[in-house]
């Protein structure tokens, strides 16, 4: 069973932004009135127009039963949890979408290094003793990252420093998290 979240344009989304980089933002900002430390979510992405003309009762639940030119022309549809204590990778590897999901996006919290950090990265660790190294260095970031993809291979993402909470000082680009794109394009291989 999907459960909905009614995303509305944030106030700072460009309007002039790609409709996938208006989704990322919007559900960006749709998880940072959330707060942190919160689980991964999931979100499917539908074509809002076309929602309109087939559901049109659940786009009216939705807000969207106008076509207002300032709606995103996606809208993101949260899915249910992510599974506690399931690897994210093999998690992602179960899923496959209907034909009317044009793409998919995801938002996770992680702790990043700066670039700086990666040469005192000792050899040898596993992933577990990494994660361990990581959360004790002294300049690690928490950051939540949003990336979405669409079926047509376009990829976007948007990041959040923790110390940082602030709409205006979120980064998009599409390859600033390229693993989770890859992950998240391979969802919607046959």
């Amino acid at each position: 069973m999907l459960s909905m979240s009614n995303l509305s344009p944030s106030p700072g989304t460009p309007m002039a932004a790609s409709p996938l980089t208006r989704a990322v933002l919007e559900i960006d900002e749709y998880a940072s009135t959330l707060g942190w430390d919160k689980p991964a979510r999931l979100f499917a992405l539908v074509d809002t127009a076309r929602l309109r003309r087939q559901e049109p009762r659940l786009a009216g639940q939705l807000g969207l039963d106008q076509d207002d030119a300032g709606k995103s022309q996606l809208t993101p549809i949260e899915q249910d949890e992510v599974p506690a204590g399931t690897p994210l990778d093999k998690f992602l590897g179960t899923i496959a979408w209907p034909d009317a999901i044009v793409g998919c996006a995801l938002t996770v919290e992680r702790l990043m290094l700066p670039p700086s950090a990666e040469a005192s990265v000792p050899e040898g660790l596993n992933d577990k003793q990494l994660t361990k190294w990581v959360a004790n260095h002294p300049d690690r970031q928490e950051v939540r990252l949003t990336v979405g993809v669409l079926r047509d291979g376009s990829r976007e993402s948007a990041v959040r420093l923790r110390d940082k909470d602030s709409s205006s000082e979120v980064l998009t680009g599409a390859s600033l998290v390229p693993g989770l794109a890859e992950a998240l394009a391979a969802t919607f291989l046959d």
